[in-house]
């Protein structure tokens, strides 16, 4: 059974990634069918170069490091990736907050908050939605690269009723829909030091469509065009989410427009957000 099993495997793994490769092939030939974007930083607010505050709450597991920008009518909050912090998206968040206050939050297990021993994207969310109510935000937009994007997706599943909007940027439905070479680098990684923030990456999420189809607030689901997830699985979260959006960033990998550039991030929100 274990030798069947292993044939099986093997199968899976190939027919995923001849769909993948078939994929990255089809949306240079048709960009229109997976929305490939440019985002044009031609015209830009000037930046609001420093929080406004910068400061601890204590949640009912987590003491969470977070940041506050701008006073815009609408709050928007920004959650990083994978061993990432608040000075992960800085310069998104000096961008956005001309039009939005945008929170900053720091994960369990990350940066200055505290590490309460487990981690998880359930739990994760757990926080950010306790975030959410003791700050008394109403309704506001969620906005995450990578982990921070399948956090934002957990939200909206598992709490519907709490977020206005999310951009889930970077994200993948299964540790089995990584490109090969970015799960292999992480577990030789592990080998030399072991890091639960790793595990949990190449253990979750295991995201189906009935999962997904829990979603009923506008979604934008973005990716890189060279990113560290197969684009087929990219599609997978667009069609499971009923009337979400989807966009894949022109030329982008996986944080280039995110992480390593807030002034693309500020586009990408804006003009989706402005949209809805």
């Amino acid at each position: 059974m274990k030798f069947i099993s292993g044939i099986m495997s093997i199968f899976t793994a190939l027919s995923i990634f001849a769909s993948g490769i078939g994929a990255q092939i089809d949306v240079l030939i048709k960009p229109e069918k997976y929305n490939v974007i440019t985002l044009d930083t031609s015209s830009l607010p000037s930046p609001i170069e420093a929080p406004d505050v910068d400061a601890f709450i204590q949640l009912s597991e987590v003491k969470m490091h977070y940041q506050v920008y701008g006073e815009g009518k609408k709050p928007l909050i920004l959650i990083h990736g994978n061993g990432g912090s608040v000075n992960s998206l800085h310069e998104a968040a000096t961008y956005l907050a001309n039009d939005y206050t945008v929170y900053v939050t720091e994960s369990r297990c990350h940066g200055q908050s505290s590490d309460p021993g487990e981690i998880s994207y359930s739990l994760m969310a757990k926080d950010i939605v306790e975030f959410i109510k003791a700050m008394e935000l109403e309704k506001p937009y969620i906005m995450g690269h990578s982990d921070g994007g399948m956090i934002a997706i957990t939200i909206a599943a598992e709490y519907p009723d709490v977020p206005g909007a999310i951009i889930s940027c970077g994200s993948n439905s299964d540790p089995d829909m990584f490109v090969p070479y970015f799960p292999l680098g992480v577990r030789i990684e592990n080998l030399f030091k072991p890091d639960k923030l790793n595990d949990m990456m190449l253990n979750l999420p295991h995201w189906d469509e009935e999962y997904l189809g829990k979603i009923t607030c506008p979604t934008y689901v973005v990716c890189g065009q060279y990113d560290i997830m197969w684009l087929t699985d990219t599609m997978f979260i667009h069609e499971s989410i009923k009337g979400s959006d989807m966009a894949v960033i022109k030329n982008a990998n996986h944080g280039s427009y995110m992480s390593k550039d807030g002034k693309q991030a500020y586009i990408l929100a804006t003009q989706w957000l402005k949209d809805k």
